[in-house]
């Protein structure tokens, strides 16, 4: 019995789901400290992750194709990207959560950013045109196709960045509710710190 294959589109953005679901799976039981705690020297942090991901989807199932965001008060940070003197500090605002900016809030605003996309992609056709301005010359014109690879890439990357977030955070771990993907029964405590040693037997190079 042969069966039919899923249409190319349904495939993509089935892992475009996957993809958002995870990134806001890792923040759900955190609270507003936790959430926005920078974990990183360059001060990546978990609801940041989020507001970036709602940017990123905006810009690409909006922008690229004629769509624009139809509640820019939603985002006020998007202007900056529009604005040539914009500074350094207006342009890291998709980065993370103001202190006016609570989790409840993004989380919502992400989950509106969704529909919107999943308008673009449900209503245009994969071989749609786009144009994205901020790529360099010659890599502007794109599909939706090639869109839906690429930010479906870019969000599972985060979605691993707030894998590790997370766990730094409290410990928790998984790819999925219900599915925490890891072995039963082993002693990761031990195995860590069998990997200390073996990493302790190599000397420290100078910088």
């Amino acid at each position: 019995m042969t069966t039919t294959p899923p249409e190319p589109k349904a495939v993509l953005h089935r892992y475009l789901r996957s993809a958002r679901e995870a990134l806001l799976w890792k923040v759900e039981g955190l609270s507003e400290r936790e959430a926005r705690m920078p974990r990183t020297p360059t001060g990546t942090n978990l609801l940041g992750l989020v507001k970036h991901a709602a940017t990123v989807e905006i810009g690409y199932f909006g922008d690229v194709f004629g769509r624009p965001w139809p509640r820019p008060q939603d985002a006020p940070w998007l202007a900056a990207a529009d604005d040539p003197d914009a500074d350094a500090d207006a342009l890291q605002a998709e980065f993370f959560a103001t202190a006016d900016e609570s989790v409840e809030q993004i989380v919502g605003l992400y989950r509106r950013v969704w529909e919107f996309a999943d308008v673009t992609v449900d209503e245009l056709p994969l071989d749609a045109p786009g144009h994205v301005w901020w790529w360099r010359e010659g890599q502007q014109d794109v599909t939706l196709h090639q869109i839906l690879v690429h930010v479906t890439t870019e969000l599972h990357r985060h979605a691993g960045h707030a894998d590790i977030l997370r766990e730094e955070a409290d410990g928790a771990v998984g790819m999925r509710p219900g599915n925490d993907n890891l072995a039963g029964g082993f002693d990761y405590a031990a195995y860590a710190a069998t990997l200390r040693g073996i990493a302790e037997h190599f000397p420290e190079e100078a910088r």
